[in-house]
């Protein structure tokens, strides 16, 4: 049995008609009302009523319903009962409750536990409304899904239902009476069904803002973005994650997840992509996992530790003419030499390194005055030759213990000018063939090169500028290491330029007050698959709820949530083919692509 309802087109097309002649445009052509659902148009819809509601609901609770990745109209209707009205209702309801719980006692039975926590929820609302602390409302909630076809209605109303049922929501469809629920959840305050459930104002706040899995669109009158590159598919909505870090507060982000977990093959992704928009990228490669890349875009490999490869750490930056460019070049070589030693030297030491560093340079013939700073920059060998010649007994001490990285084992990488300067849209500093020793070191070196090139006024500000610094832990478990990638957390952005940290020992970045720092100057925050050990400390740190605590701990390769202030939403990494074969390290996957002859 069918109920075809057509449209009657108006007669005239007059200026009075203005409103019946744009419902006669937009309206569909016609709406063929069934038992199961209505045929509107060339589509089909019907209609879901929620008839169940959960015993406690948290903030976001239609969320599974709202991300149900289809064409889902969902229609919350509200009215509000009068106080007295909503006392008086509370109270009969109470009076029923404590009824039947003598009734039972009378005739020796046990306490029924659903009457009893109606009845203490009751007490509780009772005592709220009577405070003021609360309102009651009679809410309708309904749902109507869309399909091409009665198949597919079929289907999709059967996934709504599973996904209401995983929050405790009972449905049911609104047999016969499908075009009312249709109207129902049109924009047109209208309930056709009232099948209406009382609520407390604490119930009904949590339904609001009605949450989104994916990131919120511009504001209206807002421009729309045009910068950002692809992060990924939302799995939860199969939308698109656009992001703009630099359209952010500031450029810096970081990356935080277990080995394993994909944060490089993110990382090269967002890499590349900011390549394609002209953006100046610089890499501490710890592993050469960003080689084939560079490769591939023509970008400069400086190999820190291979046979010729040398770095002066007391190079002045090429171009700088500013006043106080060999202050600050001191300044960096007191936490070098920190580091180097694994500790800060003691005061009467500090002060020897003082003296010495303003000698050495002046016995080069380098002097605060910008027209001497061509010349060539003095060694380190240069500089411990000059505290083995001071008078106080505190710089010999000093020079001895940094004997080994001037005469001995760890010398291979200052015992000579700097061979590279590193130039280009890509430069990535490999670390891969440094003794474990020098690990540290040699990131110091590299960030400070990186930073020169950032800080000089002839960089231009003009042109935007990454630095990504993989398997961070290595230099933030150094305190001298740590402030130095401080300060460039806090100095990045004045300068144009976004600072991506990336590690895989969460205990080294939140554990010290440093790292912590570098988090909270990061806008952008990526975290991948946790491990169980860390994620409490992740979650303190993040403020992560108890779902998206769970589903980092059980997060697929690729698999992330992005958290951007109040803004946040899970990711899965995507790539094109010659993307992927650019970002994958899976060794059978290397093995593949090295017997391919275009790779």
């Amino acid at each position: 049995m069918k109920a075809l309802i057509r449209k009657r087109h108006p007669p005239t097309t007059s200026p009075g008609h203005s409103f019946t002649a744009l419902a006669a445009t937009t309206a569909p052509a016609s709406v063929e009302v069934t038992a199961r659902h209505v045929r509107v148009g060339d589509g089909y819809a019907a209609t879901l009523v929620v008839t169940g509601y959960p015993a406690e609901v948290g903030p976001a609770w239609l969320e599974p319903l709202l991300s149900w990745p289809g064409r889902l109209d969902l229609a919350l209707h509200i009215d509000p009962i009068p106080a007295p009205v909503a006392a008086d209702r509370l109270r009969k309801q109470r009076a029923r409750f404590e009824s039947s719980r003598r009734a039972d006692a009378g005739h020796g039975k046990l306490a029924d536990p659903y009457v009893q926590a109606a009845a203490e929820d009751a007490a509780d609302l009772a005592e709220r409304l009577a405070r003021g602390a609360a309102k009651l409302f009679r809410v309708g909630l309904y749902l109507t899904v869309h399909a091409r076809t009665e198949a597919e209605l079929a289907d999709a109303c059967l996934q709504v239902r599973t996904a209401a049922a995983s929050t405790l929501i009972e449905v049911q469809p609104a047999t016969w009476r499908h075009l009312s629920g249709w109207t129902t959840t049109l924009p047109l305050a209208t309930d056709g069904l009232q099948m209406r459930r009382i609520m407390d104002t604490q119930a009904l706040a949590a339904s609001f803002p009605l949450a989104s899995a994916d990131l919120p669109a511009p504001l209206p009158g807002d421009p729309a973005p045009t910068g950002g590159v692809l992060y990924g598919i939302n799995p939860d909505s199969h939308g698109i994650v656009w992001w703009d870090r630099w359209a952010q507060e500031n450029y810096n982000s970081i990356v935080l997840a277990r080995s394993g977990a994909g944060k490089s093959y993110f990382v090269k992704l967002d890499v590349l992509r900011n390549l394609y928009q002209g953006v100046q990228v610089a890499v501490v490669d710890p592993e050469d996992e960003y080689l084939r890349l560079a490769d591939a875009v023509g970008g400069t490999v400086l190999r820190l530790g291979a046979a010729g490869v040398k770095i002066n750490p007391l190079d002045l930056p090429a171009g700088d003419t500013r006043a106080d460019v060999l202050t600050r070049r001191g300044l960096f070589l007191h936490t070098l030499i920190s580091v180097l030693l694994a500790e800060t030297p003691p005061p009467a030491e500090r002060a020897a390194l003082d003296r010495a560093i303003l000698f050495v340079y002046r016995q080069a013939g380098i002097t605060a005055d910008p027209g001497t700073h061509h010349r060539p920059a003095p060694l380190l060998k240069d500089l411990t030759a000059v505290l083995n010649a001071d008078e106080d007994e505190h710089g010999g001490r000093l020079a001895a213990r940094l004997a080994p990285w001037v005469h001995g084992s760890f010398s291979g990488l200052f015992d000579a000018a700097t061979t590279t300067r590193p130039d280009g849209h890509l430069v990535v500093w490999s670390l891969r063939q440094l003794p474990e020793e020098l690990r540290t070191v040699g990131q110091l070196l590299a960030l400070d090169a990186i930073w020169r090139s950032v800080d000089t006024p002839a960089a231009g500000m003009g042109v935007k500028r990454l630095v990504v610094v993989d398997e961070a832990w290595l230099l933030m478990r150094d305190g001298e290491g740590a402030k130095f990638l401080f300060k460039m957390s806090k100095a990045a952005r004045k300068r144009n330029a976004g600072l991506s940290v990336i590690t895989q020992d969460v205990t080294d970045v939140l554990g010290t007050d440093l790292g912590r720092a570098v988090v909270s100057n990061a806008a952008t925050q990526v975290l991948l698959k946790q491990a169980p050990q860390a994620i409490d400390q992740v979650a303190d740190a993040f403020g992560l709820t108890g779902g998206e605590r769970r589903m980092l701990l059980g997060a697929r390769v690729g698999h992330g949530l992005l958290v951007c202030g109040s803004n946040r939403t899970a990711f899965e990494a995507i790539a094109s083919q010659a993307e992927h074969a650019l970002a994958t390290t899976t060794p059978a996957e290397l093995a593949g692509l090295a017997e391919e002859p275009d790779l």
